[in-house]
């Protein structure tokens, strides 16, 4: 009768195991949690763990983490289950009790359970001992048992390595943060959540991160005994790995892997693939590019938030103002609780030049989620649009603290120190910038006006050229050349290497139209190799664009007395009253050279400052300082961040 009993017992509560699992799948919460509680009470002499497990999990997944943490003390779970370990950490994570969570997680990581890939491989090749077919066939047996176990407890020790991370990062203890996010992924390489908050969030360097790639063990993940099999797994998921790594290294390896994800797996269209390779276009700054698969992919899903930082970037650097008003109201109203709502309200105000009220949403998005890499850059932004160069160093310097990993924000530390002519300061920052990525053109450019600024030409020169052979490599818009080519010109025209400046600023006015600033450098040399007349007529050039500008005024004066000298002029004029009418248009010319001149400086425009600290700067080397176009180019992903 008993054994009747019991028979019906365990039908019973395999009925109940089964209801429980539909009803929490259907997200029927309430259901699961009055099944799992019967199945409790017909379960709880046996001291079932896995039982109690899910319904712990049950009162986490509706948000309910104080009941779900007390429930797995109640029955001292904790202890001696890793699952109920891990989730009872959770719990209090969820509730920001990080100092109880690392109580129960422990302070160091499981160090020993990371494979290498010798030793797995040596595993994998077994051994040719002499043992009986019987006796193999038992150990293969045993094996297999005890390699599930292995992997059930290793996936939960790998989810608490990620947990550590998350405490230690919430503390600040970035450095602690890394490590544990890596042990993670060594543990467990399927535990993405570790993998993502290192790129995300830049913990690693580009050069480190794919370091860190190529040093995982891909071939553990489990795939049955088919060889074939597993090391298809293996190559997919590592290139699904690679596709979230920094974009500024190894283009033909992003390149490859989204061409075979692309063909071979029948990812084209997935979202997460298209948002890589605009994250690589943006790195590139091919905006336009860039902004057509942000599109495609917003299309499809418009709330998808990871997409955002990169589409709102590309519309502030295309000046694209009614668009990122309408993206900004839209998400204000729909997701006031997400960081990018008030990240794209920020963007917007500082479109439009209203500096305080962008640096308030900056600071907004940033204190909803402190490591959202965007909004601290914009929020730095801010003080640079507006000269204060103290308030931004210090921005700029708690986003180099927070995102380790990327160079940005000592790029911009540098532009900073140099815009408040601390050259050496400036250095030593864009130094370490380029010990974290030596592939970005902004970057070399900054180093090159850095250089110039020191008199050290030659060492400028070969910046602005690196700068340029990495535009041409990485094949970008050709506008964003013009920056460096004119620097470069200038470099030369210091050197007197006149014929290759003038190559330079020729290159320039022909892809970018008509710039004033170039004409006048192109003035200056004719100029200095004795050529007054063309450097009149380049020189109007530069007033026709610009009639108010000082240089070229002054300039155009000089020339215009160089040109009254010339001996041939006056051989030229064979009568008096030519003579006198020679005289009389230079007059002419000379005095309203000097009208502009004096319209000039009494006139209401105010003093511009050297553009400096304004994100992607495209100051030029000349006399005439030109404001910068601050930019919203973020780390990693990120940012956007």
């Amino acid at each position: 009768m008993s054994s009747d009993g019991d028979a019906d017992n365990a039908q019973v509560e395999g009925f109940l195991r089964n209801w429980r699992q539909t009803a929490f799948d259907a997200g029927q919460f309430q259901t699961a949690i009055f099944v799992g509680d019967k199945l409790l009470a017909m379960t709880g002499y046996l001291d079932d763990d896995n039982d109690a497990f899910w319904m712990a999990q049950v009162h986490f997944s509706t948000g309910n983490y104080v009941r779900a943490h007390k429930f797995l003390e109640h029955r001292d779970l904790v202890r001696r289950n890793p699952s109920c370990q891990y989730l009872a950490a959770h719990c209090l994570i969820k509730q920001s009790r990080f100092d109880e969570a690392l109580a129960i997680l422990g302070e160091r990581d499981p160090t020993y359970l990371v494979k290498s890939k010798d030793v797995h491989k040596r595993k994998a090749q077994g051994g040719s001992g002499s043992n009986s077919s019987r006796v193999a066939h038992r150990s293969r047996a045993y094996s297999e048992v005890r390699r599930e176990l292995d992997a059930v407890n290793r996936r939960y020790e790998a989810g608490m390595c990620y947990l550590r991370g998350i405490c230690y990062a919430k503390q600040n203890a970035f450095d602690r943060a890394k490590e544990c996010y890596k042990n993670a992924v060594r543990i467990d390489v399927q535990c993405f959540e570790a993998f993502n908050q290192l790129t995300e969030n830049a913990l690693l360097s580009p050069e480190e991160e794919w370091g860190f790639l190529d040093s995982l063990d891909f071939d553990s993940i489990p795939a049955g005994s088919d060889t074939d099999a597993a090391q298809e797994i293996a190559y997919y998921v590592k290139m699904l790995y690679s596709t979230r790594l920094s974009k500024y290294q190894k283009q033909d390896a992003f390149n490859t892997a989204c061409e075979s994800l692309a063909t071979h797996y029948k990812l084209k269209g997935n979202s997460d693939l298209l948002l890589a390779k605009a994250d690589q276009l943006y790195t590139q700054s091919r905006y336009k590019d860039a902004l057509e698969l942000t599109n495609s992919i917003l299309v499809e899903d418009k709330y998808k938030f990871s997409v955002y930082p990169i589409h709102l970037a590309c519309l502030y650097e295309l000046q694209e103002k009614n668009l990122l008003f309408l993206v900004a109201h839209e998400l204000a109203d729909s997701h006031p609780e997400e960081p990018c709502s008030w990240l794209a309200v920020a963007v917007y105000y500082l479109m439009i030049g209203k500096i305080p009220e962008a640096r308030r949403y900056f600071s907004k998005a940033s204190m909803m989620d402190a490591h959202f890499g965007p909004a601290w850059i914009g929020f730095a932004h801010t003080f640079a649009a507006e000269g204060e160069h103290d308030q931004a160093i210090s921005a700029y310097s708690t986003a180099a603290r927070l995102f380790m990993g990327t160079h940005l924000p000592q790029v911009f530390l540098g532009m900073q120190h140099h815009a408040m002519n601390n050259m050496t300061v400036a250095e030593e920052f864009l130094n370490t910038a380029y010990g974290l990525c030596t592939t970005d053109p902004l970057l070399l450019n900054e180093m090159g006006i850095v250089y110039y600024h020191q008199n050290r030409l030659k060492e400028a020169a070969e910046k602005f050229k690196t700068s340029l052979s990495i535009v041409d490599a990485i094949d970008s818009d050709p506008q964003v050349s013009i920056v460096a080519r004119t620097n470069l010109g200038h470099t030369y025209r210091r050197q007197r290497k006149f014929q290759l400046a003038l190559h330079e600023f020729d290159t320039v006015l022909r892809e970018n139209g008509k710039d004033a600033g170039v004409f006048s450098a192109k003035g200056l040399i004719y100029l200095d190799i004795g050529k007054p007349e063309e450097a009149v007529n380049v020189l109007h050039e530069a007033l026709a664009i610009n009639p108010q500008d000082p240089i070229a005024t002054e300039l155009l004066l000089k020339a215009l007395d160089e040109s009254s000298n010339l001996g041939h002029i006056v051989a030229e004029l064979n009568d008096d009253a030519a003579m006198i009418e020679f005289e009389q248009e230079l007059e002419q010319l000379k005095q309203e050279a000097r009208t502009e001149v004096a319209a000039k400086w009494s006139g209401t425009r105010g003093g511009r400052g050297k553009g400096k600290g304004k994100g992607k700067e495209k100051a030029m080397l000349t006399n005439m300082p030109q404001e910068g176009e601050p930019s919203m180019r973020q780390p990693g992903h990120s940012t956007g961040g």
